[in-house]
């Protein structure tokens, strides 16, 4: 079933690969809110539970921690998981969702932490002032309870007021909530005819050369190579980019394209064969494999 051609954007990659990518829908997001959410109040009940024995031992010390606890539960559950590889909470993967870097690049700590941090601002403050006003305010104050409805209606409503959905923390960090795309490896990418291998001698690969580079990086190439028409431009802009990187020093004349395909499949394989041996790397920014004796 094909999606509204409005929600879906172009992300250009450091590398100068162009990505499509499908903008999450409200409705999959506060799903995936409330699934967090879920996730979370489980945590905050066992977490009294504990707190509440802790307490009958060591008085209202254990009823401090608890309440240390509960708050870094709350101010870093999210961070914690959109920081790992996947760039989702429990929620967003179990819907299909992702966060990534609105301007194509890697979705940096600094970012992740800086969409989260305006969480407090834009639903626990005022949620805080608006059901709980003696424990947010010195005293009583309706004029307080309005402004904090209309800062979390005005908030709330953020994403209808742009077109890529972005809440006021996306645009704090500069983020995408984005429908996960389904990476495929291709066979026919991998398996090139007799005139690339000519053209490109994948063999001359070094190990160390492709172990630079991650599963990340080789979906990012795959998607530039599955392109009905790629641009020559594009083609010799990457090729040029990972030859600098990898330090290629061949004198044969290569075709962008050739060179590209045969380094995919040698990547490819390089990964596979770590796999195979327990080890995973999933962009260039992993500490690289081990060497084994």
């Amino acid at each position: 079933m094909s999606r509204p051609a409005d929600v879906v954007r172009e992300v250009v990659t450091p590398e100068g690969v162009p990505l499509r990518f499908e903008i999450g829908g409200l409705g999959e997001r506060v799903g995936a809110f409330a699934i967090d959410c879920g996730l979370l109040m489980l945590a905050v009940v066992a977490l009294v539970l504990v707190t509440m024995i802790a307490s009958g031992v060591a008085g209202g010390l254990g009823v401090a921690v608890g309440i240390v606890v509960f708050f870094l539960l709350r101010s870093f559950y999210f961070t914690w998981f959109e920081c790992r590889a996947t760039g989702a909470t429990p929620g967003k993967r179990a819907l299909g969702l992702r966060v990534i870097d609105a301007h194509g690049g890697m979705l940096t700590p600094e970012a992740v932490l800086a969409r989260n941090l305006m969480r407090e601002i834009e639903l626990f403050v005022p949620l805080a002032v608006l059901f709980a006003p003696d424990a947010t305010l010195p005293a009583r104050s309706p004029a307080a309870r309005l402004l904090a409805l209309g800062w979390l209606a005005l908030l709330v409503a953020m994403p209808l007021l742009n077109r890529d959905r972005m809440r006021v923390g996306d645009l704090v960090g500069g983020t995408l909530v984005v429908r996960s795309p389904t990476a495929v490896l291709l066979e026919d990418l991998s398996a090139t005819s007799a005139a690339t291998r000519s053209s490109a001698p994948a063999a001359d690969f070094t190990a160390e050369q492709l172990d630079l580079y991650g599963i990340r990086e080789l979906q990012v190439l795959e998607s530039l190579l599955r392109q009905r028409s790629p641009r020559t431009s594009t083609l010799e802009a990457v090729a040029r980019q990972i030859q600098v990187k990898i330090g290629w020093s061949a004198a044969l004349p290569v075709d962008a394209e050739a060179f590209l395909r045969a380094f995919y499949t040698a990547q490819r394989a390089r990964l596979e064969q770590r796999l195979l041996l327990g080890e995973r790397r999933e962009s260039k920014r992993d500490r690289p494999f081990k060497r084994r004796p």
